[in-house]
This record gives structure tokens, C-alpha cells and sequence, in this order.
């Protein structure tokens, strides 16, 4: 699950980047679309926070699953330490 949201991430980074490159480039080669550089570094920068925020979610669910796997193992290997002892 944590890879959808690194994907998510790594597309709104993009989209960021992008926008910040409008917000350099004149506005005679923008026509028909919004020529205030203000406002495309506003995209850019409300882009980029919400891709950073996706991969710290992406991070930190993979850190959850992570210790969920773990976990799950050592109870297997403490019951099948029980059940040895158990049967010796």
C-alpha cells in the first residue's frame, strides 16, 4: 500500500516542479493559460506540500507494516518455541 502513495507522491512532485517552471517562463509563450507567476509558484508550492505529505504517509505506513510483519513473526517463533518445549 505504502508504493501507491510513493507513486502519488513522486507524480505530485512532478506537477510541482512543472508548475514552478511556468512561473519562469513569459507570459507571451502562455497563451490562454493563467500568466500571473504568483499564482503558478502558489500551485507549485501547495503541490509540493501535499507530495511531501504523501510520502511521509507512504514512509510511515510502510514502517507500520513493517512492524506488524515483525511482530507477527516473533509470536510465531515464540509459539513454536512453546509447542517444542511442550512436546520434549
Amino acid at each position: 500500500m505504502s508504493r501507491n502513495f510513493y507513486i502519488l507522491a513522486a507524480s505530485l512532485l512532478l506537477f510541482a516542479a512543472l508548475s514552478a517552471g511556468m512561473s519562469l517562463v513569459p507570459s507571451s509563450f502562455q497563451p490562454g493559460l493563467p500568466a500571473n507567476g504568483s499564482l503558478w509558484r502558489t500551485v507549485a508550492m501547495f503541490l509540493l506540500l501535499f507530495g511531501l505529505a504523501a510520502a511521509l504517509v507512504g514512509v510511515m505506513s510502510h514502517l507500520f507494516e513493517q512492524v506488524d510483519r515483525r511482530s507477527e513473526e516473533a509470536r510465531l517463533a515464540a509459539r513454536r518455541k512453546r509447542r517444542g518445549e511442550r512436546n520434549s
